[in-house]
């Protein structure tokens, strides 16, 4: 039976229930307020696992500083400016496109001899290794963020803040969403394309990633994008589509020489694409976390039928290594959650995720059902090189130190300092004392 645990007034807005953020943790009250009203106002620092140094190491890692940039954008730029092979960047952690970010990069090949000229970037350090950098070689993120145009005076709204800090500790943890930047921060349709290959219509990936444009979107390609939809002339839209498109423009580009929509998906990186499914099984994650939710079943605490995710020494968990909690060991899975040594995990789906058919099971399996795919669609037989086997997530990230202060005296504006996991979304631990647009 569904409950209602937090106010019914505090009912996340439609945009975040749509990514599957159906509810808040807490039940204090929040103060609305403008995040990233500049990249200044973001601030996130890589708590980076680093390669050893090696005067003749065959790899360069740079620790970089960039500003108003997204991952793919700048390891191509990046490449570009070095005359690199394509795809020769390799990255820890994707980082907020609006932000001030601080992580470290790699590629084969000799540290730059200058400055890499592009705007927004500085290379802070730059170094020879024998290892270079790969995704999730790191160990979170630091951060500090400023919410300004506070809906309260600065005294009232840090003592509701405090308020909901209090509340997340006493609960332990805050839901681990995935954020809406993990869907697309200017126009949120990632998980749309994942979808679609997953489903095996690469046609309708190429049209959403071409055509969608997001309501109220008024920014540069709209009309280009429309005229796409309306016409699907490729010759005319590579015309129309503003440079900076360099990924649409790919996909144009081999549509223009008669290319079918599956190879024209490929002259996308392998990693690009990978981010498609990515966001489609974060949707699914999503969603499942908010179903338990509502039907009333733990999220800190495991049930038969459940994942947990062990806490290694050095604090990090491995999606893929999770155990399995069954009537027989479920005390056992319970007590190593209480101690803090393991978290309850939800599922990835892949084409390895089991589906039980015990009560947490059946959580999942309403979820495939109404979006008609099952574990194994994620083997994705037409582009085999992003199949995804499926791995698992905690649940929940316990809660962290938090420091919320005044910026100054006469300001209107909050600064919050945390360190989260890699994996967890700073956005999603604000959105639990901002509760934007909820009613």
């Amino acid at each position: 039976m569904a409950r209602e645990v937090t106010d019914p007034g505090l009912r996340p807005p439609s945009s975040e229930v749509a990514l599957g953020m159906g509810f808040y943790a807490t039940s204090a009250a929040g103060v609305s307020g403008t995040l990233k009203s500049d990249a200044e106002d973001f601030r996130v620092r890589e708590v980076s696992a680093y390669p050893m140094p090696v005067p003749d190491g065959r790899f360069t890692v740079l620790r970089v500083e960039s500003r108003n940039w997204e991952q793919h954008e700048l390891a191509d730029a990046i490449g570009r400016r070095l005359g690199l092979p394509q795809r020769s960047i390799e990255w820890a952690g994707t980082k907020d496109r609006r932000a001030v970010s601080e992580r470290l990069l790699s590629y084969p090949g000799v540290p730059p001899s200058r400055d890499l000229g592009l705007p927004g970037v500085v290379v802070r350090d730059a170094y020879r290794s024998n290892e270079g950098v790969r995704l999730g070689h790191h160990y979170g993120n630091s951060f500090e963020i400023a919410v300004r145009d506070l809906a309260r005076p600065v005294g009232p709204s840090l003592a509701m803040y405090r308020a909901v800090a209090e509340e997340l500790r006493r609960f332990g943890g805050f839901p681990n969403f995935f954020g809406p930047q993990r869907f697309g921060e200017v126009r949120p349709i990632t998980h749309e394309v994942g979808r679609a290959l997953v489903k095996g219509d690469a046609s309708a990936a190429v049209e959403i990633y071409l055509a969608a444009v997001p309501l109220g979107d008024g920014g540069p390609g709209v009309a280009a994008r429309r005229q796409y939809a309306a016409d699907h002339d490729a010759a005319r839209a590579l015309r129309e589509f503003p440079r900076e498109y360099r990924f649409e423009r790919t996909i144009l580009e081999r549509l223009v020489r008669g290319q079918p929509p599956e190879r024209a998906l490929r002259g996308l990186s392998r990693e690009l694409r990978m981010l498609f499914v990515h966001a489609y099984q974060s949707l699914l994650f999503n969603r499942w976390v908010t179903l338990r939710w509502s039907r009333g079943f733990p999220l800190t605490r495991p049930l038969a039928g459940d994942r947990i995710l062990r806490i290694g020494r050095d604090g990090t968990v491995r999606g893929t290594d999770a155990t399995s909690v069954t009537p027989d060991n479920v005390s056992e899975c319970s007590d190593l959650v209480e101690r803090g040594r393991a978290l309850v995990a939800g599922p990835l789906v892949g084409y390895g995720t089991p589906v039980p058919d015990d009560p947490v099971g059946e959580l999942l399996q309403e979820i495939l059902r109404e979006e008609d795919v099952t574990p194994s669609s994620f083997a994705l037989p037409g582009f085999p090189e992003i199949a995804s086997q499926g791995a698992y997530r905690p649940v929940v990230v316990p809660t962290p130190p938090i420091g919320i202060d005044a910026l100054d005296a006469r300001s209107d504006s909050v600064r919050f300092s945390f360190a989260l996991p890699k994996g967890a979304y700073a956005t999603v631990l604000l959105r639990e004392f901002l509760k934007t647009g909820a009613r």
